[in-house]
């Protein structure tokens, strides 16, 4: 009895191991599994780890190509634009040796042909003169306090640089006004009051007549206009302000470098503002458009300066 018990509680014991065996092994084998699955995954990312790695420099490398080439085009497209300047700059220079040539020819066909004035015109001249330079001078002073008005103006707006140009215009009309006064023009001399009027200009219509002093004042004047517009815009660059000739006070005066004598206040006026506002824009915007700097001073190109008054020489 004892023996058949026993050998049931065996038997049992052996079905029980077996049973737990059988269980343990399908376990395993979903374990082992699991490891290689997780394993291939691990290979697959580190290959694609790599080939990341491996690809990035050659991307690199492929931006730097490009970075270069955009380089490369810019400089040649900078090379261009400079090549085309200074050829624009050589044909503005012959162009100007041209009329300059032009000018010096006439100048020769003038004296050639010279003639004096009588002495009732002569007369005349100075006469209209000496009262020009009266009321000119006059004209000067009243300028001169608009001026200051017009500097306060600059202050409160913190304009600096355009303060100081126009500090620097007001000291020149401040001479011109003291040279008037000391003046002892000696007319029977001078030769504009004895030399015939053999040139004509065209403003607003109608037509003029001077000889070659009041000619050579004119273009002077179109110079001077130039050069203090050019000032006058670099001022309002620096002040980062915007681009305004008009406004400018020595564009509304247009008096420097006029001493009353050779042509009209309103004649100089008119070409000093024809220079100014050239002037002002190649300063404004940097450029040498309409002129040239030469020996610390600006200039207007001569065959802008043709365009701007054309003078006719009278046979």
């Amino acid at each position: 009895m004892k023996i058949g018990i026993l050998n049931r509680m065996m038997v049992a014991g052996v079905l029980s191991v077996a049973w737990l065996v059988g269980m343990s092994i399908p376990a395993n084998a979903q374990g082992q599994g699991q490891q290689e699955q997780q394993s291939q995954k691990d290979k697959k990312q580190q290959k694609k780890d790599k080939k990341q790695k491996k690809e990035q420099p050659q991307a690199q490398q492929q931006q730097r190509g490009q970075d270069k080439q955009q380089q490369q085009r810019a400089q040649q497209q900078a090379d261009q634009n400079r090549q085309q300047q200074q050829r624009a700059q050589k044909q503005q220079w012959q162009r100007d040796q041209n009329w300059q040539q032009q000018v010096q020819q006439q100048q020769r066909d003038r004296n050639q042909q010279q003639v004096r004035l009588s002495q009732q015109r002569q007369q005349e001249l100075i006469r209209e003169h000496q009262q020009r330079v009266s009321q000119y001078s006059q004209y000067l002073n009243q300028r001169q306090r608009e001026g200051q008005q017009h500097e306060a103006q600059l202050q409160r707006q913190g304009r600096s640089a355009q303060y100081r140009y126009q500090q620097e215009y007001l000291g020149r009309l401040r001479q011109q006004e003291m040279n008037l006064r000391n003046d002892r023009h000696d007319y029977n001399s001078d030769p504009y009051f004895y030399t015939a009027w053999n040139y004509r200009y065209q403003r607003g219509g109608r037509y003029y007549e001077t000889n070659q002093y009041g000619a050579n004042l004119l273009r002077e004047a179109v110079n001077n206009g130039y050069q203090q517009g050019f000032l006058a815009g670099q001022a309002d660059r620096q002040d980062r302000w915007r681009s305004d000739y008009r406004g400018s006070y020595a564009y509304q005066d247009a008096n420097y470098g006029y001493g009353g004598y050779y042509v009209s206040r309103a004649d100089y006026n008119y070409y000093f503002r024809q220079g100014f506002q050239r002037g002002y824009e190649d300063g404004y915007y940097d450029r040498y458009q309409y002129g040239r700097h030469s020996g610390g001073t600006y200039t207007i190109l001569g065959a802008i300066l043709g365009s701007i008054i054309d003078m006719e020489v009278r046979r």
